[in-house]
């Protein structure tokens, strides 16, 4: 016997879940942004989606007038923006974006000894990817490496991105190089272009996993303090205070403008005027010396025929 269908009703199966109803509008915004990272395509969707509940998005004053009206940080009044300036690119609306100030908020740079306390806590697996972000990787760059982006001959990688920010080549520590290659031997990987590491989302929840350990190991309340993110804070800031070379920071931390890149110089520079806790070092060879700059020493002066280095704790 036929089911009768009742007008109005849901043809959808039960248990199914119904979708809102998307605008064309929102449609073109959410294809222009195909190519960005799956989390940027997350929130960005997820803003749209709030500001065509409150405001219609072909009326810029509008939408303008309900974020304004928010209380909320600047930070998430930005973030907003940042999604309706591609709906207005998409849809071909003129729009003037209002400059919004974030309040600044103090990067904080971590100690490598505290670094390395979490990373001994992980698996060889996990322990290889958080190295990479000693290199200042990002969660969504470390997830697209394929085998075909390592060269551990020469210790290089090529790193692919998908955050507004830059392609670019990284020269690997030799401690990072003899993880990878273990790693990569163990698991035997054929294919060269097959993602090795989990998704971003995975790796972030890793980190805390094993930030949790290291804080039961070493009962150190400073541990639970330090983000995934902050090794790539720590990662530009060592650069800088190694290289004294600004556009090479900023080519190693894959960014398109040098404003981002300004802040480690200014963190740095707090840095060596507030603190005087260095290991240092004594190199009696050209290998020891080499041995030395690539983890992170900076040389300070020679002695008769040897060179003196330090590196902060």
């Amino acid at each position: 016997m036929p089911v009768k269908q009742v007008v109005g009703s849901s043809s959808l199966p039960r248990g199914a879940t119904k979708l809102p109803r998307v605008s064309e509008g929102v449609l073109k915004a959410l294809w222009s942004i195909r190519n960005l990272s799956k989390n940027t395509q997350r929130t960005y969707s997820k803003n749209l989606r709030r500001l065509a509940r409150e405001a219609d998005l072909n009326d810029t004053r509008e939408v303008e007038a309900f974020v304004f009206d928010l209380d909320v940080s600047n930070s998430y009044r930005n973030a907003l923006f940042d999604a309706y300036s591609h709906y207005c690119k998409a849809n071909e609306i003129d729009w003037n974006r209002p400059k919004v100030k974030e309040e600044s908020k103090p990067i904080k740079i971590p100690t490598e000894e505290n670094i390395d306390k979490i990373i001994s806590s992980a698996t060889q697996k996990y322990s290889t990817v958080f190295h990479l972000s000693k290199h200042g990787l990002r969660p969504d760059e470390i997830s697209k490496i394929r085998l075909r982006d390592l060269d551990l001959k020469k210790g290089t990688l090529e790193v692919r991105t998908s955050k507004m920010g830059k392609s670019r080549t990284l020269k690997l520590s030799t401690e990072t190089v003899d993880l990878l290659r273990e790693f990569v031997n163990n698991n035997e990987f054929t294919d060269i272009d097959k993602e090795l590491f989990a998704s971003s989302k995975t790796i972030r929840g890793t980190w805390r996993k094993y930030r949790k350990r290291a804080f039961n190991k070493f009962k150190d309340a400073e541990l639970l303090k330090i983000r995934l993110y902050d090794l790539r804070h720590w990662f530009g800031t060592m650069t800088y205070i190694k290289t004294r070379d600004i556009f090479h920071v900023k080519y190693q931390m894959g960014h398109r403008n040098i404003e981002s890149t300004l802040h480690y110089m200014h963190v740095a520079k707090g840095l060596q005027d507030y603190s005087d806790e260095y290991t240092v070092k004594v190199a009696l060879s050209l290998e020891e010396f080499t041995n030395l700059l690539e983890n992170g020493f900076e040389y300070i002066s020679d002695y008769y025929d040897n060179k003196i280095l330090r590196k902060r704790k």
